[in-house]
Formats: structure tokens, sequence, C-alpha cells
């Protein structure tokens, strides 16, 4: 099993200049986890440490904690329009906030790029935008909890965005438009069912296109999975029960296609979406009698799946962004069903699809009082009307989104507004 030190670029041991930046998990050797005010002072000092990265406030929690964006390259990224010009990734870390492992993941990580200086990782640095939420729940994260101050899971909100961390994430992803969205997660193991140390899930919503599913596939399995056994670790797919003895599924018991979900809502809108989850509970002697060794094979394995993600992210640079580029302009074409159910491994039945989907949705002036900033959150363009609503069309880029949002059938829509048949060339814009 790898150590703590062992897993992505390490920082430069004894390198001239103040002293390299650890964090609370690190200092106390896995025995409690990284405190706000240690984060705070963490990434102030890799801040000041090297124009590799820069770091902004994008929300505040209810309760005034804020949400911070990471942005690191070589140099670090300045405007939105930088990071398109190559590959991104954005890694989303504990947006429950009891699950902190991430967390842990993606603090050090952000430390490591930073300080790198082999070869490697510089050029890998000189091509990707490396996006970092370090903690998308800081409130939850104080607290302990699940979901943040209001007791609302984060990640059941990525459609209607009524929490500011939710809305502070869809910002990020409207305006950077990552190719890589990275969701870094925990969860409770059932045995001998579901105990793996590492599990890793892609988008399965139909909405999602084809080359963007590929490489979310290829992800986990080429790349994640292998990277997590090379370390030591068990691994396998997020949601499935297997059987111990044959490795055969079992039972479905979570991971489906609802397109709340933040790798399904990266998917629909042409991101490659990726799901990981390391196990909380300590299984062996070893890790019951020692929390600190627990906590450290929940991290280190994260670790590993980041190392394979990267992995990916170098080796797949071109397929990644003909896959994205591709899905991206393709809702110009306004062609094609739009499913309001189903998921890759459960098809959609007559009733979940949009066959012939209208050309537009109109709202009326109270629809878009309600709605119209969260649809401006979600990039999605529309057209006003003289008497105050709006015409909202499918042809853009998020054209799948449109009905997931708006349409009465859609299981999660924000309000039900009027299908429009003929539009004569409409296309959004204005908003």
């Amino acid at each position: 099993m790898a150590s703590l030190a062992a897993t992505l670029p390490a920082a430069p041991a004894g390198a001239a200049g103040p002293p390299i930046p650890r964090t609370g998990f690190e200092a106390s050797h896995g025995a409690r986890w990284t405190s706000q005010p240690e984060e705070q002072t963490f990434l102030a000092a890799v801040d000041r440490a090297t124009p590799r990265v820069r770091i902004d406030r994008i929300g505040v929690t209810r309760q005034g904690r804020p949400v911070q964006l990471v942005r690191i390259g070589a140099p670090a990224p300045e405007r939105p329009q930088d990071v398109r010009r190559g590959n991104s990734v954005l890694l989303i870390c504990t947006q429950h906030g009891d699950e902190p492992s991430g967390r842990e993941a993606c603090l050090t990580t952000i430390r490591d790029l930073a300080y790198a200086k082999d070869r490697a990782t510089l050029r890998f640095l000189a091509h990707t935008s490396v996006l970092v939420v370090p903690t998308a729940n800081p409130d939850g994260r104080a607290a302990d909890t699940r979901g943040n101050s209001d007791g609302t899971d984060i990640n059941r909100d990525h459609l209607a965005l009524r929490t500011p961390e939710a809305r502070a994430m869809a910002a990020v992803i409207r305006d950077y438009r990552p190719d890589t969205v990275y969701d870094l997660h925990e969860y409770g193991p059932t045995a001998p069912y579901y105990v793996k140390d590492l599990l890793s899930l892609w988008p399965r919503n139909l909405n999602t296109a084809d080359a963007v599913h590929r490489e979310a596939t290829a992800l986990s399995r080429d790349f994640v999975e292998p990277a997590v056994r090379k370390e030591g670790f068990s691994t396998g797919v997020y949601g499935i029960w297997t059987d111990p003895e044959t490795g055969d599924p079992v039972k479905q018991v979570a991971g489906d296609g609802q397109e709340r979900i933040l790798r399904n809502t990266a998917g629909v809108k042409g991101s490659v979406g990726q799901l990981v989850e390391t196990r909380v509970d300590a299984l062996t002697d070893a890790e019951k009698a020692d929390p600190a060794l627990n906590n450290r094979r929940r991290v280190i394995s994260q670790l590993a799946a980041l190392k394979g993600a990267f992995g990916f992210l170098d080796r797949h640079r071109t397929r990644i962004e003909a896959a994205t580029t591709a899905a991206r302009i393709a809702g110009y074409a306004d062609r094609g069903p739009v499913y309001l159910g189903g998921a890759d491994n459960d098809p959609a039945s007559e009733d979940e699809v949009l066959a012939d989907p209208p050309c537009a949705y109109r709202l009326d002036a109270g629809q878009v009082r309600k709605v119209g900033a969260t649809l401006a959150l979600h990039g999605v363009g529309w057209r006003r009307d003289a008497d105050g609503g709006a015409v909202v069309p499918l042809r853009q880029s998020l054209r799948k989104l449109v009905p997931l949002l708006l349409d009465r059938r859609a299981g999660y829509h924000l309000t039900v507004a009027t299908p429009v048949r003929y539009c004569d060339g409409v296309v959004g814009g204005n908003r």
C-alpha cells in the first residue's frame, strides 16, 4: 500500500525558501481532519509561494464561510477563456460534509502541483488547467454533516441551484466549461457485497453524448481502477453490489441517471463527469484499532485515483477535447430525442423519451422572475418577449438540459413552461 508521500508529485523536500505548508491532516499523521482555519492558512501559503496558483472566492455559505476556487497551471489561468484554450479538469471536493477524505486529497494535490519541479508535471500543467473547489460544503464539513447548514444535500441540487454552494459550482462550470468534472465522495459499505476501498462511476444519464460517455467510462475503467489497484487497493463500480465469490453483480443500490446529481449534470452539459467514493468504515482489525490508519487509507486511495485521473487527462487529451467540443456544438443542430428518464444500464420507457421535442419553451413574466437567474447560472440562453416573458429555444449548446429544466414531464423541472412548436429559426442569446 502506498504511503501518503508516495502519491502524486511530491513537494520538493528541503527546497530553499519558506517551509512547505502541510495540512492539519498531514501534521497529525491522519489523527484528525484539517480545520477550516488550517485550510485557509495552508491555501494562503501556497498562493504566496508560486504563480502557478490563483485563489478566488466564488460564493459564501449561509453561515458565512467562503466557497473557494483554486486555479492551477503553468502559469495559473487568469481568465475563463485562458482555461478554454486547453484541456481542463474541475475537482469538486467534499460536497457531503461528513466525507472529508476527498478534501484532504484535494488540498495536498493543490500543494504538490504548485511545488513540483519535475518535467512531467510542468509539462502537464503547461497543457492542462486544474481547477479545484477544495471544500464544496464548508458548513457541512464544520458540522460533520452530509448536508449543508440547511440540511440540503448539495449533490441533489445541481439543477434547481437553491443552495449557495451549488450556485457557486454551476457558475464555475458555466464560465470555465471544464472538459472533466471529477467529484470526490465517500460511502458506507455493506458487507460482504459492497466493501471495496474505492469505487467510481461515470454519467449514466442518457442525454450524455456518446463520445463523452465513452471517455468517462474509460476514465473509470482504464485509468482510475488500474491506478487504485496498483497502489494495493480494491476497486469497483459505485452503486453495484457484487458477489464476493464470483464478482458478478447482485443488485444496484445507487448510481442512477438522475440529472440533478453532479456527475450526470456534468455529462448533460458536455463534460466528462466522474464520481469517486472511498470506503469510510474500517474493516480490518488494524484499522479498527487505529482510526488514523483508517483515515490514511481513505485519503491515500483518493490520491491513487487522482493519479489515474491525471494520467487520463494527459494521455486522452485530444480525445477528451474532441468529445466535449462536439457535445457542446451538437445542440445547435436541434436534432434527436431528449431523455427524461432511464440510464445507460436502464433503457428509458416510451413515456420517458421526448422523441420529437418542441423547438422552444415559453415562459411568462412570472416564470422569468422565478427561474431566470437559475437559467442564467446554467448558461441557458433565451429571448425576451415584449410582455416580459421569454422564449427558451432548444437550438443552443445546452439543448438537452432545457427540457430537463422546463418540461412538465421532467422529474426535477424548475417550472412548467409552454412548449413551442414553430420557432422560425429563433436561437438562444439574450438573457
